[in-house]
């Protein structure tokens, strides 16, 4: 039976037990026994295997993990390093994904509920003959509950917990416990969002701490997350700390597939003459020396073309969480900066300087800090490194170009939305046929906002955006009847509208790759003429009708009318 694709699958034992297919990316665990720190923290976009290549941390190395999960992976032919190390480790496990809250309190309660069923697994040490009395109390207060079964851990517990439960579980097995984090980002992304990230700082800050710099019973710690968090701010004092970012040469394909990965998974299903698009939509990440494709789009598309083989591509890494940060950039945008998004989106790179380390309140404190953390995120990515700190930034992919082009689109029409006033003027020369004042203020419109200029895509996807433009523009008036590609005569126009007064109006857009803006706008009214858009109107008694061809290139444009 064939395999089945792995969408959401975190748990690595699923892989084998539910048949689903895998990509073998078991050497990074030589790989990070060969590099091993005491502390070792990696950071990678989302979407990219993070929790799935701990949970694999977890099934190797865990006391009691079932073996024959890695028979005939990679890993499986490393028989010295197998016997040394697999099987060997008391584990503890836990992702701060879901810890969040509107207040920390919230937040709080998130928390306890992560550790306290981590706790759990190790009912245990209750029982343990190798502890006193005194250590099972200190367990069973990881893990009591309340009258309204939620863990009810003080906060000094709490803060101590991971070093806590470390020097338990140690002193039952005779061994160093291995501490896994996932996403140790999130609730400072969440505290700082939501104005609580003092106290949660805090919090993260001791936890760390303690189970990380003061703690004899570690053996080793694995920690992921999306942003390098500044180690002022919560690995204060921990020297023992090695960082694997995405511009280091190490691990750089042990998360996201690479090129022949990805070859064979199409292959697989019978899907080979489609890498062409997956290739231009997914891949392009820079991580190191490698090139690298997001693995929750391969797998998405890939899911997709199964189903229908002329599948389009989507945007799935961007829809899967919310991309505040970069609307929160376009927001803080000056002009220059403007014109470099639009260097960004037309396929071209642009230098500038990385901070690897920031903390949260030092992202909007320039613009400078928010072109790192785009890079960092995934959003970005490195054409080429120029020094330790400069380089050629790119967007990596058409997925991403795509959210890009989209975030704008919003906010253009959002600022425009805010000055009523022209917006009300520019709409109201549609009915009255002055197509000079219409073009005028579109070109206004185009270079006061980041307009597309992208040679790369084709060309219904440039008149896409402004079509998008247009339309938001116009939909500011409420009173009209607006349709966007409405089926009229034998076709369907780009936009159609009807007013109170029985103005019926017609507009098509055309993008001229050549500049030659009034071919455009005669190909755009002959376009109405001969699929009989207008006849449509004559149903409706319109005491007027308009025709608009309206052309555009880059920020130029030009408005016809008959």
């Amino acid at each position: 039976m064939m395999k089945r694709l792995p969408v959401g699958i975190e748990f690595f034992e699923d892989f084998f037990r539910d048949n689903f297919y895998y990509i073998d990316k078991t050497m990074f665990i030589a790989e990070l026994l060969q590099e091993l720190g005491k502390v070792n923290l990696f950071t990678r976009p989302r979407r990219f295997g993070k929790t799935l290549t701990l949970n694999m941390l977890k099934s190797f190395f865990e006391i009691g993990c079932d073996r024959t999960l890695f028979d005939g992976l990679k890993i499986s032919q490393e028989k010295e390093l197998c016997e040394k190390y697999m099987g060997q480790f008391p584990v503890i496990s836990i992702t701060l994904k879901g810890v969040e809250g509107l207040n920390y309190q919230a937040a709080c309660a998130a928390m306890r509920y992560v550790i306290g069923t981590e706790a759990s697994r190790f009912y245990f040490l209750m029982e343990s003959g190798r502890l006193t009395e005194e250590e099972k109390s200190s367990y069973y207060a990881l893990i009591e509950v309340n009258k309204k079964g939620q863990f009810a851990m003080e906060d000094d517990v709490m803060q101590s917990a991971l070093k806590t439960l470390s020097h338990l579980l140690a002193k039952h097995y005779g061994k160093k416990v291995i501490l896994l984090i996932d996403e140790y980002d999130v609730p400072l992304n969440k505290a700082f969002q939501n104005g609580y990230y003092e106290e949660m700082i805090s919090l993260i800050r001791g936890m760390f701490s303690d189970a990380l710099k003061t703690n004899p019973d570690l053996y080793f710690a694995v920690i992921t997350g999306c942003l390098r968090i500044s180690k002022e701010s919560i690995f204060t004092g921990l020297n023992n700390l090695s960082v694997m970012t995405i511009t280091d040469e190490y691990f750089n394909d042990s998360f996201g597939f690479t090129e022949e990965e990805v070859k064979e998974l199409l292959a697989y299903y019978g899907r080979e003459e489609t890498l062409p698009v997956m290739r231009d939509w997914y891949d392009g990440y820079r991580f190191g020396g490698a090139s690298v494709y997001c693995p929750w789009d391969v797998i998405k598309y890939t899911q997709a073309l199964r189903r229908n083989a002329k599948a389009i591509p989507e945007n799935y890494w961007a829809n899967t969480s919310g991309n505040d940060m970069v609307r929160r950039f376009i927001d803080k945008a000056d002009r220059s900066t403007k014109d470099e998004i639009e260097q960004l989106i037309a396929g071209g790179s642009i230098q500038k300087e990385i901070k690897p380390e920031l903390t949260y309140r030092e992202l909007d404190s320039s613009i400078t800090n928010l072109w790192s953390v785009l890079f960092t995120t995934g959003y970005l990515t490195a054409a080429e490194r120029i020094s330790a700190r400069e380089y050629q930034l790119a967007i990596p992919n058409a997925e991403v170009r795509d959210l890009f082009v989209t975030q704008i689109r919003e906010w253009f029409q959002e600022s425009s939305a805010a000055d009523l006033s022209r917006i009300t003027k520019f709409c109201e020369a549609f009915p009255e046929g002055n197509a000079e004042q219409i073009e005028e203020m579109l070109r206004d419109y185009l270079w006061d906002s980041i307009s597309v200029r992208d040679t790369a895509v084709r060309k219904s996807r440039k008149e896409n955006f402004y079509h998008g433009m247009l339309l938001g523009l116009l939909k500011s008036r409420t009173d009209w009847l607006i349709r966007s590609n409405a089926e009229l005569g034998e076709g369907y126009c780009d936009i159609m509208i009807c007013t109170p007064e029985r103005t019926g109006i017609v507009i098509e857009l055309k993008y001229v790759e050549d500049g030659n803006l009034e071919k455009g706008c005669r190909e755009a009214l002959a376009q109405i003429e001969e699929k009989k858009y207008a006849e449509a109107f004559e149903y409706w008694h319109m005491k007027k009708l308009i025709r608009y061809g309206i052309a555009f290139f880059q920020k130029e444009c030009k408005v016809a009318m008959e």
